[in-house]
């Protein structure tokens, strides 16, 4: 039976593109050759090794900052992006990325694009970003937001500058533990609460890739003469691969960056706490950047 082919269009090269951090032809290419499976696709790219390593995902690629707005039951982030860091400095930005939290805030819409709608004053957010990006000569987009409700302990964030924001609601636990892993998040960037959590096709994925990079480094291994992985240690080297990318991808998993001596499951056990909900947003995350060359751009203006 055939596998049903999907139309390529550019909205799902550019859902590809924000998921894996590679570029666009790659995107296009891995795409077409699956019929379009956006699943598919990633997997074929990390096994190829056109993908963009985890922890480069986290690098800012567009300017931008993390608004937030908070009260005593919630905490809203949200990011706003433009195209230079000057504009990202100004004053009417950043009022612009307070506006969209405390609404994002006081309401909780369900969408980014019921956010966009709600109204400060005579203006929609919407009607103000307009208004922003006619004033600063470059595009300006709310792009997305996330808000946190407190949930039986302490409800913390923490903000690395104005680039990297994260919100940690603790089941249990007091404010300076909720800090504590907040400003945890913000350094290690877990993409999962725990193991639980990790859906199961990443896992399967993951697992396909550990294979075949298992398979590779036999081959390479009997190609220098050297001895393959014999086949009945095969499933525990697989397996204790995949237990280390859970412990890398996992907020529990993860050694605790103030003390690597414990993981942050044995911190929190310790302490009788546990976390409920978090959020990281990082400026950029996922936005390929265009390269500028300024040298090139002044050359070709001096011959118009």
């Amino acid at each position: 039976m055939s596998t049903p082919t999907i139309p390529v269009t550019a909205a799902l090269v550019k859902e590809l593109r924000d998921r894996t951090g590679a570029g666009m032809g790659d995107c296009k290419k891995a795409l077409d050759a699956v019929g379009g499976d956006v699943e598919k696709a990633a997997e074929k790219l990390r096994i190829d090794g056109m993908a963009k390593a985890d922890k480069k995902g986290g690098r800012t690629a567009a300017e931008g900052i993390i608004a937030t707005a908070s009260n005593d039951q919630a905490i809203a982030l949200v990011e706003v992006n433009c195209e230079t860091d000057f504009v990202s400095k100004g004053e009417d930005f950043k009022a612009l990325g307070e506006t969209a939290a405390r609404l994002a805030l006081k309401h909780r819409p369900a969408t980014l694009e019921a956010l966009l709608t709600l109204k400060e004053g005579e203006q929609t957010l919407e009607e103000m970003r307009r208004v922003f990006v006619a004033k600063a000569g470059e595009n300006t987009t709310i792009r997305r937001f996330e808000v946190v409700e407190k949930s039986g302990g302490a409800l913390a964030q923490y903000l690395h500058g104005s680039r990297i924001g994260v919100v940690v609601a603790m089941s249990a636990g007091d404010i300076e533990l909720a800090k504590d892993i907040a400003m945890h998040v913000a350094a290690s960037s877990p993409r999962y609460l725990d193991a639980s959590a990790v859906p199961a096709e990443v896992i399967d994925a993951e697992r396909k890739i550990i294979e075949a990079k298992v398979a590779k480094e036999d081959e390479e291994a009997v190609a220098n003469g050297k001895a393959a992985t014999k086949p009945e240690f095969l499933p525990k080297k697989i397996d204790g691969n995949l237990r280390k990318f859970l412990e890398e991808v996992t907020l529990l998993g993860q050694k605790f960056v103030k003390d690597d001596s414990q993981t942050v499951e044995k911190l929190l056990k310790s302490k009788n706490a546990g976390v409920a909900r978090f959020v990281r947003l990082a400026v950029g995350e996922g936005i390929e950047k265009k390269q500028v060359d300024f040298a090139a751009e002044v050359a070709a203006a001096s011959q118009v």
